[in-house]
């Protein structure tokens, strides 16, 4: 095993988050809708996972390239375009805070939705992400908010609880979801406070099965609640957290059906005209 491996590779190699990202579908696909995605667009899109949003991006016709730091995310996101027959969208390993294979100004739209925010050094991500925009283009990104009552901060905070402290120097990546933290990044990349704009936006999760089995998914196939799990099972409290995210689940679940989930998180759009 490769001891020096990229502890931010591995967390999101860890499990299977296309799990997780099928719940997203549809979200992802409304918020691309709003984009004004056009087909003489280059857009890229970092932290893509499997393509939530890449493949809506390229199915209106714009050149589309999806960054992911997890090689089997990226494997999953170029088996997705091939089955849809996308030709013009692709998907490559790659780490937000050094996307040192990629020219600057090369892309009209750049594109991260819960992705590049969980990458380290967001300074240097904010510069990647304005480096590799053209002049005139943009950044939009999504991110969930700390301290947030909807489900995915709640999820995070929760998980937090049963998981060791993380190490000297650690920079939380819900602070990009604080507006004056995102400002300072982006200001320090070059780009101007006048430029940067914010909104609250809503994600739903949808999923045709029940609360509990959603929680699963977590468990089993996401990173940050894999983890937590396993820190919970050492100190014998791995039941707790799951009563814990049980409730939180079922709390936010407005399906009106028994055996489906459909649960809104509030996160912030930052929107960067580079």
């Amino acid at each position: 095993m490769n001891m020096t491996m990229n502890p931010n590779k591995a967390l999101w190699e860890k499990g299977d988050f296309t799990q997780i990202a099928q719940t997203m579908r549809q979200s992802g696909e409304a918020l691309v809708a709003q984009l004004g995605i056009t087909n003489d667009l280059n857009v890229l899109d970092l932290g893509c996972g499997d393509g939530t949003t890449a493949i809506p991006a390229a199915e209106r016709g714009a050149r589309v390239l999806g960054v992911d730091i997890a090689r089997n995310l990226v494997e999953a996101g170029n088996r997705r375009a091939s089955a849809q027959g996308l030709t013009n969208c692709t998907f490559q390993e790659g780490d937000a805070t050094d996307l040192h294979e990629l020219k600057e100004a090369s892309f009209d739209l750049v594109i991260s939705i819960f992705g590049a925010m969980f990458a380290p050094k967001p300074v240097e991500v904010a510069k990647e992400m304005v480096r590799v925009t053209r002049p005139g283009g943009r950044i939009v990104m999504g991110n969930w908010i700390p301290g947030d009552p909807t489900l995915v901060a709640q999820l995070l905070r929760i998980s937090s609880a049963y998981t060791p402290p993380p190490p000297e120097g650690f920079i939380s990546p819900m602070l990009w979801g604080v507006e004056s933290h995102v400002i300072e990044r982006f200001e320090q990349a070059g780009v101007v406070r006048e430029n940067i704009s914010f909104l609250r936006d809503t994600f739903t999760f949808n999923a045709p099965y029940p609360p509990s089995e959603f929680v699963n998914q977590f468990k089993n196939y996401y990173g940050p609640t894999m983890n937590a799990f396993e820190a919970a099972e050492k100190n014998g409290k791995a039941r707790e957290l799951q009563q814990d995210l049980n409730a939180l689940f079922e709390s936010q679940n407005t399906s009106p059906k028994q055996d489906s989930t459909s649960i809104a998180a509030t996160f912030l759009r930052v929107t960067v005209i580079r």
